[in-house]
């Protein structure tokens, strides 16, 4: 047995190892967390969605997506939607699904030409403006380019100015 090593002292050093690698399996995975960069976001990704010949003038039109969305380490392939609205002039307004109010999911209304909320009767214009209802504001837009005949939007990024 090696010299000056007690059965107490053997038991403290191994007390102390057990509880280092204890703190070890705790600390390195935080400070991974803390010190490196999560995957870089998809802000500024464009999505084609629709053939701009498709989408009749002065008609919404859902038009449904797929959708890449980083959420911190993790990169999710998800379903969504838009709503698009083009102008005589062939501009196109794409807004977002969800209602300003709550989030609830609207639809158009054909009869009424207005969009409407059924969770709390919000109204909104074809233009996307409140007309009635607790909606704070107008619908939010997506961001909107047109290439080679196609509708690209950016699904990540949200506008609340109106056109």
């Amino acid at each position: 047995m090696v010299q000056g090593l007690t059965r107490r002292s053997f038991y403290g050093f191994c007390i102390n190892a057990l509880g280092t690698a204890m703190a070890a399996v705790v600390a390195i995975p935080a400070a991974t967390y803390l010190l490196l960069k999560p995957k870089s976001s998809t802000t500024g990704t464009l999505v084609e969605i629709a053939d701009l010949n498709a989408v009749p003038v002065g008609r919404p039109q859902e038009v449904l997506f797929t959708r890449t969305r980083i959420d911190g380490w993790k990169q999710v392939q998800e379903k969504t939607s838009t709503w698009l609205v083009k102008n005589k002039t062939g501009e196109v307004t794409a807004f977002a699904p969800t209602c300003t109010h709550l989030g609830c999911a609207y639809h158009w209304e054909a009869d009424s030409k207005c969009f409407l909320c059924p969770c709390h009767s919000s109204v909104f214009d074809v233009s996307g403006n409140v007309m009635s209802g607790p909606a704070p504001r107008p619908l939010d837009r997506l961001t909107v380019q047109i290439e080679n005949g196609k509708i690209l939007v950016n699904p990540n990024e949200r506008s609340t100015t109106e056109a």
